[in-house]
């Protein structure tokens, strides 16, 4: 398998050894942050339940492809051979999202990240976006693939709706990762949501990392400019709206019956620890693997320790 220039770049990381993932992982300093912090190309954040983007600039991205379904062009990047993972972003969150683990997976998987309907290059149809509608979307993106079974990984919004998803078509999924995940009724009053000014612009993009020094004035205006370019306010609006109407999973979780995975950042400020655990607590077997110092967006603020995680639940 022929690997590009960023997919190397991730490997050392991932093909590093491992004991056996622990509840909680030590972060002995903040190297990492500070790392993926000074190698910032752009950073978009939209909204609660957004991923932020970093991109190292020595990295390039692989190419995009496009798959139509129900007549829309949904983009997404796809590498390696073996076991189907497919990687959900958040709310307002883009595929690029996970390119500090893409390649640590498409070493030993066929791994595949998407631009979710409605965000990113994907098209962005004027509807009354519900958990059912981007249920019905990875349903049939994944039948363009032809793919059997796969392993879902689901940051925030992407956690929610890989949890629904794996509720409707059990058959479809290998195992589940859950990662600082939505869909549980909020324990904290809502954020303001879609951002219109700089101010709150900063506001939520702090909300998102523990390390607070990740956040430049730079990195706000990108994130302002970025998020009218990328033009899904629309998207977001009706999404949130749509909150109104009972989605919540709280009371389907023992209908779960897959191998699952629920990771953390302790001091996410979005979406508490404590979801997390009632997800472990809910979810027959499941195991929770919290991340010290690490915010919202553990994949991208403790990259290493993420990716080290992940594939050693992949492996077993």
């Amino acid at each position: 398998m022929k690997l590009t220039r960023w997919m190397k770049t991730t490997l050392a990381d991932a093909l590093s050894s491992s004991a056996a993932t622990q509840v909680e992982v030590q972060e002995p300093t903040k190297r990492e942050s500070m790392r993926i912090g000074n190698g910032i190309l752009t950073l978009m954040i939209v909204s609660l339940l957004i991923v932020p983007i970093a991109l190292p600039q020595d990295r390039s991205l692989p190419q995009e492809k496009t798959a139509v379904v129900f007549d829309q062009n949904i983009r997404y990047f796809e590498a390696g051979q073996g076991p189907a993972v497919i990687l959900l972003h958040g709310m307002g969150g883009v595929k690029e999202s996970w390119m500090g683990n893409f390649g640590a997976l498409a070493a030993g998987y066929h791994v595949y990240a998407i631009d979710q309907i409605g965000f990113g290059h994907s098209d962005k149809p004027l509807l009354d976006y519900k958990i059912a509608t981007f249920v019905d979307f990875l349903y049939a993106f994944i039948q363009t693939q032809n793919i059997g079974k796969a392993t879902l990984v689901g940051n925030s919004f992407g956690g929610w709706i890989a949890l629904d998803f794996a509720m409707q078509h059990p058959g479809m999924v290998e195992k589940l990762v859950l990662v600082d995940s939505a869909g549980l009724a909020w324990q904290r009053p809502l954020a303001e949501l879609n951002p219109s000014s700089m101010a709150a612009t900063r506001t939520l993009i702090e909300s998102v990392f523990y390390d607070k020094k990740m956040v430049s004035d730079g990195a706000v205006q990108q994130v302002f400019t970025d998020r009218m370019r990328n033009n899904d306010g629309y998207t977001i609006q009706r999404t949130v709206a749509g909150f109104a109407t009972p989605q919540f999973e709280d009371a389907k979780l023992t209908s779960i019956h897959v191998p699952t995975l629920v990771m953390w950042g302790r001091q996410d400020e979005l979406i508490p620890l404590a979801s997390g655990e009632k997800l472990r607590d809910g979810i027959r077997g499941a195991k929770l693997v919290v991340f010290e110092q690490c915010g919202h967006v553990p994949q991208i603020e403790k990259s290493t320790e993420f990716n080290r995680a992940l594939l050693e639940f992949l492996g077993k």
